[in-house]
């Protein structure tokens, strides 16, 4: 979308939100101002952009709170390099819950998530419920994507996708799902999806799946068991495996891929209000041949006074790609209520190729948050990293927010 069709929607937005004080409808959201410095992965330029971020809500408009409006946009200006001004809008949408007490129906551009697939739209969502055990949900319209330049969209973008989950279920969620998505070739992605947790005393079982239907390739395949032994105490054990496919319409889609699976097992235990500590094993495989490799990683959290909050993080990863050791440490410290400061550092050693030998990559940071009313904020944090790449690389955020 271009800037003047951005500035357009927001300003009637503006005039939309202002008239509702007609009616009493409620209206919420924040302002961002952001300014940040960076240097420009592609080109090596260093860059500065200042950035205005809105969320606004509007709810009570009627008298049964059944009709409401989101919308969330940004405008950003690159002030070193001259690059101009980019706007774009995430997502503005009408809500309307319970028509007959079954119907909810959503229009607009709203991000839309389902088992099968997901997408940004420029249309409408509609759920059918409180028809029996089982709900449905339909949904379509032109597909919404970005570039480095702003929306990228083309004339013949659209996605499509239906579902159809279990409602009314305490302990049980289910949902399956189909979704398409189609560009100026033809048909870009066709899938199906499916997705079920399952809650018991002190279980939680829960599974994830996505089917590519044109390679009939299983894309996407999660389950996992969470076990609550004890209020403090969480073990985790999962499967994942992902097999990368392009859209059907990309180049890419003919050269061939290696599957990717891991296997996972995590413990996480609250000792008391002054210690928690964590663990987890990751074996990680590589197509179809013996290429593995193995990943620990340990932390804990100390809290030895209530204003100080320490971090503390190792990984080893050793196997197929190379080998890593490293380790991160963070402080937060609140000496008065309003404000928060935090500092930390990462520090790797790693060798992806034996002709290199070793080398190291570190991360420094020093960030602070200062509360200036109940509905005003303001932080800032500056990042140096160093590596094979970058002798120093500093970038940084101030923002202010104001939330009404």
């Amino acid at each position: 979308m271009t800037c003047k069709r951005f500035f357009c929607l927001l300003a009637c937005s503006a005039v939309m939100f202002g008239s509702t004080a007609a009616w009493s409808a409620e209206i919420h959201g924040r302002s961002s101002t952001q300014f940040g410095w960076f240097n420009d992965i592609f080109t090596g330029n260093k860059q500065a952009e200042f950035g205005e971020y809105l969320n606004l809500s509007v709810t009570q408009i009627d008298k049964e709170g059944k009709l409401s409006f989101q919308g969330y946009g940004r405008v950003t200006d690159d002030v070193r390099n001259g690059d101009g001004i980019n706007g774009r809008l995430y997502y503005l949408y009408g809500d309307y819950s319970n028509l007959f007490d079954k119907v909810d129906i959503r229009l607009g551009r709203q991000f839309v998530n389902y088992a099968a697939g997901s997408a940004l739209i420029d249309g409408g969502k509609i759920d059918l419920k409180n028809v029996g055990p089982i709900a449905f949900s339909v949904m379509g319209g032109r597909n919404v994507y970005f570039d480095l330049n702003g929306e990228a969209t083309r004339d013949h973008d659209f996605a499509f996708g239906v579902a159809a989950y279990l409602n009314g279920y305490k302990n049980t969620d289910a949902e399956v799902s189909y979704f398409m998505k189609l560009d100026k070739d033809g048909v870009a992605r066709d899938q199906i999806g499916g997705t079920f947790k399952q809650y018991w005393n002190s279980f939680k079982l829960y599974a994830n799946t996505r089917f590519d239907l044109p390679s009939e390739t299983f894309t996407e395949l999660l389950t996992g068991i969470k076990y609550f032994p004890m209020a403090d105490l969480i073990l985790t054990a999962e499967w994942y495996q992902s097999y990368p496919t392009f859209d059907s319409t990309s180049i890419y889609s003919i050269f061939a891929v290696d599957r990717y699976q891991e296997a996972l097992i995590r413990a996480d235990y609250t000792i008391n209000d002054k210690l928690s500590v964590n663990a987890g094993y990751t074996r990680q495989f590589y197509g179809d041949s013996s290429d593995a490799s193995d990943v620990v990683e340990v932390g804990c959290r100390i809290r030895p006074i209530d204003q100080i909050l320490i971090s503390l993080n190792y990984d080893h990863n050793n196997g197929y790609g190379g080998d890593l050791n490293g380790g991160s440490a963070e402080v937060n410290y609140t000496p008065i209520k309003p404000l928060e400061l935090a500092a930390g550092l990462q520090y790797d050693v790693y060798q992806f190729d034996r002709t290199t030998g070793d080398e190291t990559a570190r991360k420094y940071w020093v960030g602070g948050k200062y509360k200036l009313a109940k509905n005003m904020s303001a932080s800032v944090r500056v990042e140096d990293n160093v590596n094979a790449q970058y002798k120093n690389d500093w970038q940084g955020r101030a923002v202010f927010n104001y939330d009404f």
